[in-house]
């Protein structure tokens, strides 16, 4: 919970909006859930990259991980933060019971679409992402 802050910055990076009181908020219903978990890489002391990761249950494809976010600083990329961070949710699901792992990359980051064939992930599909708001944003 003490590295809320820098994860919201770091989440700035990527155009979300950052506050360090919803990132907090954000961060404690996170990590309460058994099945979601928060990575944090530091160096010299500063978070310089953060991972979030989900088991999921599909009824089509059955049990996997998901990385559901992934940042790393623009000064640490190159570095082996990325993967270190990848690895430990492959060991998280690995010991979860889990034997897939899956991620979706924007399309406009086409620097991640590399990071992740050169670690090793394939690319299985091509799909368009759809959001229909069903409250309002306050909710």
């Amino acid at each position: 919970m003490s590295d809320a802050a820098s994860v919201g910055e770091l989440n700035a990076t990527l155009g979300y909006p950052f506050s360090t009181e919803v990132m907090t908020e954000r961060l404690a219903r996170v990590l309460a859930r058994d099945a979601h978990v928060v990575f944090v890489a530091e160096i010299s002391g500063a978070v310089v990259g953060w991972i979030e990761s989900g088991e999921q249950e599909i009824l089509a494809v059955g049990r996997m991980g998901e990385i559901l976010g992934l940042v790393v600083a623009d000064n640490a990329r190159n570095r082996g933060v990325g993967r270190q961070l990848v690895e430990a949710v492959e060991d998280w699901a690995l010991a979860r019971g889990l034997s897939a792992l899956t991620v979706r990359s924007n399309i406009i980051r086409p620097e991640s679409h590399a990071f992740y064939e050169r670690i090793g992930f394939t690319r299985f599909k091509t799909q368009h992402a759809y959001r229909k708001r069903i409250a309002s944003p306050d909710h």
